[in-house]
């Protein structure tokens, strides 16, 4: 058997597996790196939970603005927010009303 023979040889027999194991690193490589692979998968579980959190904020707010909804609407009108309301976008103050004095940062709603 000449030496030429037996390169073709073994590189003929080399072909499969090399083939094989190029699908296999594809395949892998796109299951840890791929768009759906596993970091993308865990960089979409951080935006889910931020996601849930802003929606909790969000719920938080809304339950804060309904409440005080309620109290100016028609039906039940409550006094004390109807008045609180109206000082408050009128910029007034009664004598005896004790005067807190807010940052530019801090909010009162």
């Amino acid at each position: 058997m000449s030496l030429a023979s037996e390169m073709k040889r073994r590189a003929r027999s080399m072909i499969a597996p090399a083939v094989f194991l190029a699908i296999t690193g594809y395949f892998g490589w796109n299951a840890t790196q791929g768009d759906r692979g596993l970091v993308a998968f865990g960089q979409r579980q951080d935006l889910l939970r931020q996601v849930a959190a802003d929606q909790a904020t969000a719920k938080a707010e809304r339950d804060g603005w309904e409440t005080r909804v309620v109290g100016l609407r028609a039906r039940h009108l409550n006094p004390d927010t109807l008045d609180e309301r109206a000082r408050a976008m009128l910029n007034l103050a009664e004598p005896s009303d004790v005067i807190v004095k807010l940052g530019p940062q801090e909010k009162l709603f």
